[in-house]
């Protein structure tokens, strides 16, 4: 019989679990990754084209950790296209350009019109309801006085397309181009008549789900979408 010394290994035949060191920072990663990437979104980064730099140190303090997470969700952006890092000059959130932003858009336009053929097949008569209470304010032309909230309305539409249309896959490509997007519909949103082309768009989408109509919901999804490629390729000079 073979003696063992120390502690009794277990049998050759049994497999090893290959477990890596657990990451002690993981939380503070996501929620700096969060913290970072709703402060980029709420920013105006397109009202003039100074860069916008972000001190990775400053941000370490300010949130009271170690730079180290910071570092890790700032990577996590870069990868999502919402910042860059620039060899010896730091990272800057990004600006995206016209045409980029016309791609992102047409690539939003198919899948929000495939979402309301989806609503209209497949999404109760309640939530669709719900697209239309989001509009009463706004309906008596008194829009100006509430840019903001209408503003607010307007994403939070879109969003609810995407989401009422209960395919998860669709959900996921969309999330994160919708988050670039948000930036450039706030700015565009009050630009020549887009509010008052975005009510009546948004009504006439509304109607459309509500008949059930698949082919009108889509077209009118979709062409609402390529209104704002047109606007941003005619008006916004800005993202050149």
């Amino acid at each position: 019989m073979r003696r063992l010394s120390g502690r009794t290994s277990p049998p050759e035949s049994t497999p090893r679990l290959a477990i890596e060191p657990i990451d002690t920072s993981f939380s503070f990663k996501n929620k700096a990754y969060a913290a970072l990437k709703n402060v980029i979104v709420s920013m105006d980064v397109y009202r003039d084209r100074q860069d916008i730099r972000l001190d990775e140190r400053q941000l370490a303090q300010d949130f009271g950790i170690s730079r180290t997470p910071v570092r890790e969700a700032m990577a996590q952006l870069e990868r999502e296209g919402f910042v860059r890092s620039v060899p010896r000059r730091g990272i800057y959130v990004v600006r995206k350009t016209k045409t980029e932003v016309i791609e992102m858009i047409t690539a939003w336009a198919a899948l929000e019109s495939m979402a309301a053929r989806l609503i209209t097949e497949h999404a109760g008569d309640e939530q669709i309801a719900a697209l239309r209470n989001m509009f009463a304010t706004f309906e008596d032309g008194a829009l100006r006085a509430h840019l903001d909230e209408y503003s607010e309305a307007n994403i939070e539409f879109h969003q609810s397309i995407i989401r009422m249309s209960g395919n998860s896959v669709l959900l996921s490509l969309a999330e994160n181009l919708f988050t670039h997007m948000r930036m450039i519909r706030r700015k565009t949103i009050v630009e020549k008549d887009r509010i008052e082309r975005s009510i009546r768009d948004h009504m006439n989408i509304i109607e459309a789900l509500e008949a059930r109509d698949t082919r009108r919901a889509e077209e009118l999804v979709r062409n609402h979408a390529l209104g704002l490629a047109e606007h941003v390729e005619k008006y916004a000079d800005y993202l050149d």
